[in-house]
Order: structure tokens, then C-alpha cells, then sequence
């Protein structure tokens, strides 16, 4: 069974926690901290614009010694994350992360954004169909008896 992005869009909803992108580094973090995640979506007038995430954070403001109280997202903010769609595969999702050493994807419709997927999420999704094909392996084993 080849599981889609639209699967996992399904199974965990397709809320994406959006923010301005002249908010604070600061700001984004109390977000990402307030509902245990690691990235905002940065989007204006419903555009999408990037993604922030603790890994801009800690590479872009930590190491560089710079102020997350004065530094706007916009300019840590990650903008060339590759894109995906709902009918991609998660085995494509996975090649994708692995081969850019990424954790997360936006997910379009066109050039609407529709949701945001994390390598966590594929792992979740590959795992709960290897689970479904154990199961009707058992099954099929069973009923071939």
C-alpha cells in the first residue's frame, strides 16, 4: 500500500501554526514552545514565505551571538524548503529529507499552502503501514489454514 502525504494530512489534520514575518525570534519560539513544536509557517496576506524552525534558531541567532528579541523571523526564517503535495508518496518525502537533511515540508495545493508534514509524521505513517500489512499478513495466514 503507498501511502500518501494526504494520509498523514488526514490522520494528524492539516493546522498549520502560521505567523507574521516581522514578528521577533522570541515571539516564535514562546509559539513553537506553547504547542511542542518545532516550526512556524512564516506566510503574509496568505502568501507563504518560509518556515522557521529551532534549527534556524540555533544556527542563525545562538551561534551568531545575535538578539531574539530584535530580530524579525524574516530574517532567520529558512525559504528553501522543496515542496510537496498531497499525492506525493511518503517514500518521496523520506528520499527528500534524507537526501537535503531537512525535518520538515510544506505541503501545496497549487500555491495554496494545505499543511506542513515533519520527518516525525512520515516515521508515524510508515510505521502504522508496515503495521497494516503485518496485520493482514496474519490474516491472510489465518484464513489460509
Amino acid at each position: 500500500m503507498n501511502k500518501k502525504v494526504a494520509d498523514i494530512l488526514l490522520r494528524k489534520g492539516s493546522s498549520i501554526t502560521t505567523v507574521q514575518p516581522n514578528i521577533s525570534v522570541l515571539e516564535a519560539l514562546k509559539i513553537m514552545a506553547d504547542q511542542n513544536i518545532g516550526s512556524v509557517m512564516v506566510m503574509e496576506d496568505g502568501r507563504y514565505l518560509g518556515i522557521m524552525t529551532e534549527r534556524d534558531y540555533s544556527r542563525k541567532i545562538v551561534l551568531k551571538g545575535k538578539n531574539s528579541t530584535d530580530t524579525p523571523i524574516s530574517e532567520i526564517m529558512s525559504n528553501d524548503f522543496p515542496r510537496v503535495t498531497s499525492a506525493d508518496s511518503i517514500d518521496y518525502c523520506m528520499q527528500l529529507m534524507s537526501d537535503k537533511n531537512i525535518r520538515y515540508l510544506p505541503v501545496f495545493d497549487g500555491e495554496q499552502v494545505i499543511g506542513i508534514i515533519s520527518i516525525n509524521d512520515v516515521v508515524k505513517e510508515t510505521i502504522l503501514s508496515h503495521e497494516e500489512t503485518i496485520t493482514q499478513l496474519k490474516d491472510y495466514l489465518h484464513s489460509a489454514r
